[in-house]
């Protein structure tokens, strides 16, 4: 027997199991049939195998049965299924439940081929960095700040000060740079961890409900109030408040504010009794706050109330030294999340990370790399995996740069490129499954790779 990966091709269609093992073992793959998914899971359950072929239409157990249970085995086979033309919904659901990729019959070889040896491999890939990484040290319960480059360091040395003294803290920083972890960082270093941290986004609640849900109301206080309720600042009793997003809070909501820090008291909607507090507040803003006093948006009052100490977090394109390390930790937690092995980035994916400049921050990072870890397999993260260009908020459109004297055939080439860089990232390289994306005969597909010099 051959000394190759070993492969199970699990098919009812006697003539094509035989002309597919025929085919594997020619290419120095140990192959294993069966005619059922009966036999198929009697020989899966034994192990040993590194990938199977799957028909889905097959008697005994069929083949998304099969798929559903292999998720329970220690180390399953990379999958690639065989679908019928047309069954979308079934493609669909098996690339949900863990398949590499799937094969619409009549099946091409040379892509058959093709994708087995990357299934293969990737499940290779994906089983040693588990071994290898699986047992690295588990975080603290409470998410970690990252980075070590001199920005975040004096972020750390100004939260180690401020922690133990509860005072009300300002945390300043574009969206999506991290501003609640830095919260959750001088609650945990304070006197008051064991107390509750209540976090309220000022921004995500309707102004005609904040101040109920800041302060609480009495029965029959509005419409709909049915019975007593505290807010939010009675439920952080002992502990840290936690007001993101605070340079949306209307003026009325602000004098009311105002009152929590100078007396520490607060009163629910529909009372007239005030109720003593012991709560740390800690605001955050992406917001230029000067700005909004000057124009009398903010209160000069709350503004100097709420800034007695100032945090501010420095955006990502301005500690691109910390970018690889971020990276690596949101990968490591993103694979416990998901249940897949911890990616491990390439040279050419540190690089590309590190030159873009990531208008969403953190937040954008991780969602590109959880986007990257599924198109990947949990196996080695390339540049080809990011698809960096159709960013979220902040990024250019699909013209900009196109000057206007090239035309209008300049621009709708920009943008056939850009689309199909995009399809070829969700295709995982798969020039067949991209043009499917993309609604084009594949044919045509070559010829516009050909013409943009895209590989």
């Amino acid at each position: 027997m051959s000394a190759g990966p070993r492969i199970l091709i699990a098919e009812d269609d006697a003539r094509a199991r035989d002309y597919l093992g025929a085919l594997l073992r020619d290419e120095g793959y140990a192959v294993e049939t069966a005619a059922d998914g009966t036999e198929a899971w009697r020989l899966l359950e034994e192990g040993g195998f590194d990938g199977l072929l799957l028909d889905v239409q097959m008697p005994g157990k069929d083949g998304l049965t099969i798929l559903r249970d292999l998720q329970a085995l220690a180390q399953p086979p990379a999958v690639l299924v065989m679908t019928a033309y047309g069954s979308s919904s079934v493609a669909i659901e098996a690339m949900t439940l863990g398949a590499y990729d799937y094969l619409t019959k009549p099946l091409h070889f040379d892509e058959l081929l093709i994708q087995l040896a990357r299934a293969v491999a990737a499940r290779a890939e994906a089983l040693e960095l588990e071994a290898y990484r699986w047992d690295a040290r588990v975080e603290d319960e409470h998410p970690a700040l990252v980075g070590s480059g001199p920005a975040m360091q004096g972020v750390y040395k100004l939260v180690g000060q401020v922690a133990p003294t509860g005072s009300t803290v300002l945390i300043r920083g574009e969206s999506g740079t991290g501003k609640e972890l830095v919260a959750q960082a001088l609650h945990v270093h304070s006197a008051r961890r064991d107390r509750p941290l209540v976090s309220v986004s000022c921004a995500a609640i309707p102004e005609t409900l904040l101040e109920a849900e800041l302060f609480g109301h009495e029965k029959g206080a509005f419409t709909g109030a049915m019975g007593r309720r505290r807010g939010r600042f009675e439920l952080a009793e002992g502990g840290t408040i936690f007001l993101d997003e605070i340079g949306e809070l209307s003026g009325a909501t602000q004098v009311k504010l105002l009152r929590v820090l100078q007396d520490r008291v607060i009163e629910r909607l529909g009372s007239e009794q005030s109720t003593k507090l012991d709560v740390r507040i800690i605001a955050a803003t992406n917001r230029d706050l000067e700005q909004a006093v000057r124009e009398g948006a903010f209160r000069k009052d709350l503004y100097y109330r709420l800034n007695v100490v100032t945090i501010a977090i420095p955006p990502l394109r301005e500690r691109r030294e910390d970018v690889r390390e971020l990276a690596e930790h949101l990968l490591r937690k993103l694979a416990r999340e998901r249940r897949l092995a911890p990616g491990e980035l390439t040279a050419g994916a540190v690089e590309r990370l590190q030159a873009y400049d990531w208008p969403g921050n953190v937040r954008e990072l991780e969602h590109a790399l959880e986007r990257a870890l599924i198109l990947s397999h949990g196996g080695h993260i390339a540049s080809e995996h990011l698809a960096l260009s159709t960013a979220t908020a902040g990024a250019s459109g699909p013209f900009d740069g196109v000057p206007l004297e090239k035309g209008m055939h300049a621009a709708v080439a920009e943008l056939e490129r850009r689309l199909i860089e995009r399809a070829l990232a969700a295709a995982g390289g798969n020039r067949s499954r991209a043009a499917q994306i993309l609604r084009i005969n594949r044919r045509l597909l070559y010829d516009k790779l050909q013409e943009f010099g895209i590989r």
